[in-house]
This record gives C-alpha cells, sequence and structure tokens, in this order.
C-alpha cells in the first residue's frame, strides 16, 4: 500500500510494514520535549502513575522558555520543580537561562531533532520540526509523562493534504506570508488532524528558516503535523549539527491524498492575519491606515537568524516612530550573540528598539510586553485570539518581520517593499 512521508515515519517507529489513515497505532519515539509551563504538569502525573525512572536521559528535552528569566514567584517555582525532575534524572537536554532558547529554535539549532525523527512535545507548535522532514506533534502533559516514562505514544494515522509549491518568493515576502496565505485559504480548521505535506520544485527555494515558520504554524491551520521532504538545504542544515545519522523518508508516488492545494511562491504578497482569528488573513497593502502600539519580532515563529537580518536591513539607520514600542526577541542565546556580533544589537538600540535574553514572553500574554486596552500589536508571533497578548479589548495583527519592522518605523501596519 502507498503510504506518505508522515504515513512511513510513522509506520517504521510503529515497527509495521505500512499504516493507513485512521489507524491506530503505538510507536517509539526520538525525542519527548516539555517547557517550563508543560513540564511541571507532566512531572505530577509522572509521579503520580508511580513512574520512577525515565526511558532514556538522552532522549528528554525541558527547555525554560515561557516565564523565563522567571517572572513572578509561579514562574519561579515551576522552573524549579523543572530543574529538580532534570537534576533527579540526569536529563540530557535541560536548558536553563544563559544556554536556553525559544524551544522550537533551539533544538534543531542544537541538532537535538532530525530527520526521520518521531517526536512529541507538551506544545502545540512541536509540529515545526516537520521542516526537518520529522514527524513531530503537540501533546498534552499526560501524554508526555507516559512518553518520558515509556518512549512510546499513540497516535491515529492522519491522512493528507499535498500542498505543491511552485515558483520562488519575492523579495519583500517569508515563510511566514506563505503560511499565512495558506491558512487564510483553508481556515483554521482546514486540515483538522491532518498531515499537510509540502512538495513541489518550489520547495528548494525556500531556506529552512522559512520551512520551520510554514510546519510552526500548520497547528493554527488544525494540522496534526507539517512536513517537508529532506533535501539538500535540509542536509546542508543537518550536517555537524545532528546528534544522530537522518533517516531519510520519501512519500511513494502514488500515496493518497485528500486533495491538492497549488501555491505558486511568486503570487505570494506580504501578508497580515487581523484579530481574532489566523484565518482572518488580508494583503498588508489592502488594510489602510491602522495605527499601531506595539511591535513584537521574535518567537518560535520568527526569532531566527534571517529574522533579525530582515529587521536589522530595515531598521538600520532609522528610527522607530513616536508612540511605538519595539520589542525585538532572538530566539536562542546563540542567535543573540551572533546579533550581538554583527552589530546588530547596536542598530536596533539606535533605532528605538529594545532587546530582551530569548523568551516566549509576550506571545502567549506572558511578559515582556503585555497589551493594554485598546491598544494594537503588529507581531510575528502565531496566534491572535482575544487576550493572547494582554487585555481582551487589545488586538494582534500577525505579520512577516519585514512588515513588522516596516511598520515599526510608520506607526502604521505597513507594506514593506524590498528587503534583501
Amino acid at each position: 500500500m502507498a503510504m506518505t512521508m508522515t504515513q512511513k515515519i510513522l509506520a517504521a517507529h510503529a515497527g509495521l510494514e505500512k499504516v493507513e489513515a485512521g489507524q491506530l497505532i503505538s510507536a517509539k519515539l526520538d525525542i519527548v520535549l516539555g517547557n517550563d509551563i508543560t513540564t511541571p504538569v507532566a512531572v505530577n502525573e509522572f509521579k503520580k502513575a508511580g513512574f520512577d525512572e525515565v526511558f532514556d536521559k538522552d532522549r528528554i528535552a525541558i527547555v525554560l522558555d515561557h516565564f523565563v528569566p522567571n517572572k513572578d514567584i509561579k514562574a519561579a517555582e515551576q522552573s524549579k520543580q523543572c530543574r529538580e525532575f532534570a537534576c533527579s534524572h540526569c536529563v540530557s537536554h535541560f536548558y536553563d537561562v544563559g544556554k536556553m532558547g525559544i524551544e522550537h529554535a533551539l533544538l534543531p539549532e542544537q541538532g537535538v531533532v532530525t530527520a526521520g525523527d518521531c517526536i512529541i512535545g507538551a506544545d502545540s507548535h512541536t509540529c515545526t520540526y516537520g521542516a526537518l522532514g520529522a514527524f513531530s506533534t503537540g501533546v498534552g502533559s499526560t501524554d508526555m509523562a507516559a512518553g518520558m516514562a515509556t518512549g512510546t505514544a499513540w497516535f491515529k494515522v492522519p491522512s493528507a493534504i499535498k500542498f505543491n509549491l511552485t515558483g520562488k518568493l519575492p523579495q519583500n515576502c517569508s515563510g511566514k506570508d506563505v503560511i499565512l496565505t495558506i491558512i487564510g485559504m483553508i481556515g483554521v480548521d482546514g486540515a483538522l488532524y491532518k498531515s499537510m505535506e509540502f512538495v513541489g520544485e518550489g520547495v528548494g527555494s525556500l531556506s529552512m528558516d522559512d520551512r520551520l515558520c510554514i510546519c510552526n504554524m500548520a497547528i493554527e491551520a488544525g494540522a496534526k503535523n507539517g512536513i517537508f521532504p529532506v533535501d539538500e538545504v535540509t542536509l546542508g542544515y543537518l550536517k555537524g549539527r545532528s546528534e544522530r545519522e537522518p533517516v531519510i523518508y520519501e512519500a511513494d508516488l502514488d500515496a493518497e491524498y485528500e486533495k491538492t492545494i497549488d501555491i505558486d511562491l511568486s503570487a505570494i504578497v506580504p501578508t497580515i492575519s487581523c484579530p481574532h482569528l489566523p484565518e482572518n488573513t488580508h494583503p498588508a497593502s489592502e488594510l489602510g491606515d491602522i495605527k499601531i502600539d506595539q511591535v513584537v519580532i521574535g518567537s518560535c515563529t520568527n526569532g531566527r537568524m534571517e529574522d533579525m537580518e530582515t529587521a536589522y536591513r530595515i531598521l538600520k539607520g532609522n528610527k522607530v516612530a513616536d508612540g511605538v514600542r519595539c520589542i525585538i526577541i532572538p530566539a536562542t542565546m546563540q542567535i543573540y550573540r551572533d546579533c550581538v556580533e554583527r552589530g546588530y544589537i547596536t542598530a536596533f538600540i539606535d533605532a528605538g528598539a529594545v532587546v530582551s535574553t530569548p523568551t516566549c514572553g509576550p506571545c502567549l500574554g506572558g511578559y515582556m510586553g503585555i497589551l493594554a486596552a485598546g491598544e494594537r500589536c503588529i507581531a510575528t508571533t502565531n496566534r491572535n485570539f482575544v487576550g493572547r497578548m494582554g487585555h481582551v479589548d487589545s488586538e494582534v495583527y500577525l505579520a512577516s518581520p519585514a512588515t513588522a519592522a516596516t511598520s515599526a518605523l510608520t506607526g502604521y501596519i505597513t507594506e514593506p517593499k524590498e528587503v534583501k
């Protein structure tokens, strides 16, 4: 029976020759991930179930990133519980202040995840790692607890939608504009419990940062996972980085897909997701004069090096508009350091922006940029639900780093021009 790329990975990890959509399986896990919010819940369930050992100390990753450096006493207690668990079980991949980063940028950067892996994480944006040719998906903290103890998880094998990419992105667009365009087309439940598989000659023109961004927001279309084929771009990124040898899976030529959607990358335009759902998308050029109070450039969606480079090109030698708070958050300590060494941080500060240590911070309304009633923010984050970044009467507009940085200079949502 022909299988999609996702189905092949799941079959291999379930020890089966083949699987089909809708089938329930138990699969071996390569990595189990948690953060400072979800890990404490998992630890409590781990203990409640009577487990006293993890299945493999080298296959568990705990990243303190949401409220770290700790914003209050509760956050400090949660982090303390994570530290104690990681220490007592000798967890190899434990990332704390000084070496941590936003989890879904950090794990690929550090080579903890690789092509062919089967990964679960107690965070919905775990689907990011499909950019590397892995199956990765978000789960609840109870599943994380079971995964840490047994090294397995159960799945219902997803059906798939094929996204056939052609052409090449215009200079003022990036992967963020691609995924916002797709979500606008199919809706927030358009790929519900399905695999979003990206194929076609256009894939080769997308950078790894573009692909990571696209897979990161697969969940915003309701998908179980997003995944890209392994090509030279993937292998170039993984070389000298992966802890384990990458395993390459390819979809069968006659694999069954629920539908195929053609995406011409050359036709993509700078796109905005307006409040209060990611599917509420519009071309930036059509929004008119929407005044903003805050700009956030960062998150697990768009805090990577290419995003910092884009912000630098636009902000360098310019000034953030009066009345606008511009917050820039490099996604990992390595990216932060690279920004320092390249002079980006100085340029950001000279432009009137502030730069934070890696943290999820404002994305989930945690800290480092909470909105008051009536305030608007344009952000490179992934969700714009009611109250997502603060007061229920605030508004969040999702955009690419180019659009966000350009808007920081004008004080209004503004379409970016040439950025490369």
